[in-house]
């Protein structure tokens, strides 16, 4: 008979007396005793633990102690390991990172690929990594699937691993939502992990939520990290060994029975646990060593295992399928309390009360933790442990096995006596931190929390406050209505219990990216390591040396989110004055991740932003406009010649093979701005700009005629089609192609809806197809009819984006708009206003301001000059006297005169020679005077009246 043979029949006795049909619950019952005396009973010595569980550590720590293994077996992935070593140049909590971003053998809309593993002090699998490390001789074994396993195993008809929506737990349970829990507070550090998918050894919650409910309600607790801390981790945190194994491998069997049927999810788990005693049984194999030299590390859930290769004596084989053709890279990434509590779904504040909980009990108990040498200090940490000897040649044999369960499941743990003082400091702190964060909190507040605790502790059954009662009671006596700063008081006491401690990787830890950049970056004379946001001033002139780190600064800026590398004073654009002083806020420190996954991409920054690039314009989603852009960012910041032609040519080529316009906005703003930069330079334009041209002159000229009557197709990607098509013409027609393509694109076009047909209009008025005279008796058509007018703001609409390709076209449109309002009666304006500023708003918002400014120029500046003001498009007489002006006509189309027309007129021997050439025989028309109703016009007649400064000025020059 087995040690548990007794309560064995106990529970079978119960089963019996307490349910109506003893046969499920007895097997559920007596099974939790079968599966904690076969795990005891194994020779391989299994340590279950509990993720970031203070017990774990401390029970770690002293079976390291009195056993001292030759050989650690430690669940977390088999890939990670090399990792292990770096973790003494950093500051914990850190993570363990696999990055992949090029996935082969996974679905490609799952990149890129993250895993993490967070590392805290107070954890058992650091003091047993510590231990390994720092004690010669033994040796560290990670067992577990790899990185890409983890993904392997992934169901492929996700949409991408650990989606918020398919939350899974670590050891592949679904996380289930838990009762009454407190969500983690939400901030900068909660994100440090970013959207990786979390490893962590020995999760242990029930998967059953009705389990859960249970025990949080009869328990008196909010959520299910109080219940851990109250009823698991305070009994056990002195405990000897054998009963905090028994009871850890107890509570793992009675979690992995009390499951809802999940067939797939089981399945993951119990391969999970074939995989791992398969390595351990090869490592043997190939080393020979002791069983009883070996020390078996995982969580609980995993040592109630029941799969037919359990065991060191199991023979049962199991094949490990090899790993994909992913290229894993692997890196430290900083990581935090609260980021831990967000990724796995702990309650806000419960890791942090976790370390406090394992630095109380190592100073109460005078136990030694084990410490890498070498490694940053994260605040207040337990004494530390002297240089541990090597282990003997053989350990001490692990206990006979004793029945502890009985006692510890039959009797109420004994609480501790209240500490009155901690208590009480702890009430006088929470209300020094209350006063500087703006609450008006006294005395009597802190005399109030420190009674409310002891009752709320009465209240749930407890002999002493928890940290949880004291948050509770501060919340109660000092949270007001309105919350005065930042933090509120649940905030305040995570704080006051140890606060979010944040990791730190160290220079030596950090990819050969990340310490280019700080070796770079040194010049500036900042602790860039430092999590503060950090202001740089760059003198440039003074200290040209710096225009390296500035550079540096700006690529950065393009690479990193937006917050960390912030410019204040100073820009960089195509074809601008390089600044002569510069401003930058820096938060390299703080957001330390994004920096050390840029280098898993390359070895230098420049280097990342040409593969990006050059990733983003080869994608199969990649448009001409992407293809711009990265030719934008190629010139600002790798000034590389011959990969921005490269990256110019495939814009061309992208142009050519799009079939839609609706990038033809974002298109004509980067190419105009693109020649107008390259007309500044020395070497003109480079040939993929040529070939630009001449290619969208075609294409666009080719899909006009569609774009116009298809209804998909917006009004504001029209106008800036036929931008393109007016602005880049010159350029076209000098490389060959044919005005005649333009015209028959436009004569094709037969638009319907109101907005398209007045671009069709403006596009054949600036083509001399449609007189301007002819265009107005249209205008002034549409504003006779009743029938049209509801619909004339969507007219108008099309008349503003005709700004764009016809920018002539500007004082017309304030010519209608003002006729609009002048002769449309009340009755017919005030219902149509509404409608043209929503939709001027919605359509054209950008162009309302080039409308505007047209209005001031051609509108009277003063109210008193408004009453004899004549609006220029009504015929006036010409003044009395004044002679007409002599000099070029203005042709049918409604070209209106100006100062070319007048040079001209003054120097008409360019004209006539380059008429001769072209077989013209016209001759010259009459330039119209001041009647001709435009604003020039006017400037000429008030130069007629005036002729006193110009003559001035040309007696000047």
């Amino acid at each position: 008979m087995t040690a548990f043979g007794a309560l064995r029949q106990q529970l079978r006795d119960a089963a019996a007396t307490f349910a109506d049909g003893p046969d499920a619950l007895a097997g559920i019952l007596t099974g939790l005793v079968d599966d904690v005396d076969r795990a005891l009973g194994e020779e391989l010595e299994i340590f279950p633990v509990c993720h970031h569980s203070p017990s774990s550590a401390l029970a770690m720590v002293r079976r390291l102690r009195e056993k001292q293994p030759k050989v650690i077996y430690l669940e977390l992935c088999e890939d990670l390991q090399p990792l292990l070593t770096e973790l003494r140049n950093c500051q914990l909590p850190v993570a363990l990172q696999a990055f992949a971003s090029e996935l082969d053998g996974h679905p490609p809309q799952w990149g890129p690929l993250s895993v993490v593993a967070p590392i805290t002090e107070a954890s058992a699998e650091y003091q047993a990594i510590a231990y390994a490390l720092e004690t010669p001789g033994v040796e560290l074994v990670l067992v577990d699937r790899s990185t890409d396993h983890v993904f392997q195993w992934e169901p492929r008809d996700r949409s991408r691993p650990g989606d918020p929506t398919e939350a899974k737990g670590p050891d592949g349970a679904e996380e289930p939502e838990p009762s009454g829990e407190t969500p983690p507070a939400r901030g900068e550090d909660v994100d440090l992990h970013g959207d990786a998918v979390g490893i962590e050894i020995g999760d242990l919650r029930p998967g059953f939520r009705e389990l859960e409910e249970y025990l949080l309600h009869h328990g008196r607790v909010r959520h299910w990290s109080e219940w851990w801390d109250q009823y698991v981790e305070q009994p056990l945190v002195d405990a000897d060994y054998d009963t905090y194994r028994q009871v850890m491998v107890l509570i793992g069997s009675l979690f992995r029975r009390l499951r809802p049927g999940d067939a797939a999810r089981l399945g993951s788990d119990e391969d999970r646990e074939r995989y791992m005693w398969t390595r351990m049984r090869e490592h043997r194999a190939a080393t020979g060593v002791a069983l009883s030299d070996c020390l078996y590390v995982c969580g609980a859930f995993h040592a109630a295992s029941r799969v037919e290769q359990f065991g060191s004596a199991s023979t049962a084989p199991f094949e490990i399928t090899p790993r994909t053709g992913t290229r894993w890279l692997y890196g430290l990434v900083p990581s935090s309390h609260s980021a831990i509590e967000a990724q796995f779904g702990l309650a806000s504040g419960s890791v942090s009360i976790a370390a406090t909980t394992f630095s109380r009990a190592v100073a109460r108990g005078g136990v030694k933790t084990f410490r890498l040498a070498g490694q940053k200090e994260g605040g207040k940490r337990p004494a530390r442990a002297r240089k541990t000897a090597a282990p003997a040649a053989t350990g001490p044999a692990a206990p006979a096995v004793t029945d502890r369960l009985t006692g510890f499941l039959s009797n109420p743990p004994v609480p501790g006596g209240l500490d009155e003082d901690e208590l009480l400091g702890w009430c006088v702190d929470i209300v020094r931190l209350a006063r500087r964060n703006g609450y008006l909190a006294s005395t009597a507040d802190a005399i109030a929390v420190f009674e409310t605790s002891i009752l709320l502790a009465g209240m749930r059954n407890r002999a002493r406050p928890t940290p949880y009662d004291f948050a509770d009671a501060a919340v109660t006596c000092i949270e007001k209505d309105v919350v005065p700063g930042r933090r509120d008081v649940r905030r305040l006491c995570e704080i006051l219990m140890g606060g979010d401690r944040i990791g730190k990787v160290g220079y030596d830890a950090l990819p050969p990216l990340a310490r280019n950049v700080y070796d770079r970056l040194a010049p500036l004379g900042l602790e860039l390591e430092r999590r503060t946001v950090q202001r740089a001033l760059l003198d440039l002139a003074a200290r040209p040396e710096l225009r390296a780190a500035s550079d540096l600064l700006w690529v950065l800026r393009a690479l990193l989110p937006e917050q960390t590398v912030r410019p204040v004073m100073g820009e960089r654009r195509l074809g601008g004055t390089p600044p002569i002083q510069e401003s930058w806020d820096l938060a390299i420190g703080r957001d330390q991740r994004a920096l050390i996954e840029l280098g898993y991409e390359g070895v230098t920054v420049e280097q990342v932003l040409e593969q990006r690039l050059r990733k983003a314009v080869w994608d199969p989603q990649a448009t001409a406009a992407v293809a711009l852009r990265a030719v934008e960012d190629s010139l600002l910041y790798l000034r590389n010649p011959r990969f921005t032609d490269e990256l110019g040519a495939r814009a061309v080529q992208l142009l050519g093979a799009e079939r839609t316009v609706d990038d033809a906005p974002e298109v004509l703003t980067r190419i105009r701005r693109l020649l107008a930069y390259y007309r500044s330079t020395d070497a003109g334009l480079p040939t993929w700009c040529e070939n630009f041209g001449s290619t969208g002159y075609a294409h666009y000229c080719t899909l006009l005629p569609t774009a116009f009557v298809a209804e998909e197709t917006g009004v504001r990607q029209v106008a800036a089609m036929l931008g393109f098509l007016f602005s880049i013409e010159s350029l076209a027609l000098a490389l060959g192609c044919d005005r005649a393509q333009l015209e028959i694109a436009v004569a094709q076009s037969h638009p319907e809806t109101p907005a398209k047909v007045a671009l069709l209009w403006a596009a054949r008025f600036h083509l001399g197809l449609l007189p301007l005279a002819e265009l107005r008796e249209r205008a002034a058509g549409l504003l006779e009819n009743p029938l049209v007018v509801p619909a004339f703001p969507q007219y108008l609409t099309g008349f503003v984006q005709a700004l764009e390709p016809v920018p002539a076209l500007a004082p017309f449109v304030v010519e209608v708009l003002s006729r609009a309002f002048g002769e449309l009666p009340d009755p017919v304006l005030l219902p149509w206003l509404p409608t043209l500023i929503t939709t001027l708003r919605k359509e054209a918002g950008e162009l309302v301001p080039r409308l505007v400014r047209e209005a001031g120029r051609t509108f009277p500046a003063g109210l008193a000059a408004l009453d004899a003001w004549t609006p220029p498009w009504y015929e006036a007489p010409a003044p009395a006297g004044q002679p007409a002006v002599q000099g070029v006509g203005v042709p049918e189309t409604g070209a209106v005169a100006g100062p070319a027309a007048e040079l001209l007129a003054g120097h008409p021997e360019s004209c006539d020679a380059l008429a001769g050439l072209l077989g013209c025989d016209d001759g010259w028309r009459e330039l119209p005077g001041p009647a001709g109703g435009s604003a020039d016009a006017e400037l000429l007649a008030l130069l007629a009246r005036h002729p006193e400064p110009a003559e001035a000025i040309a007696a000047r020059l």
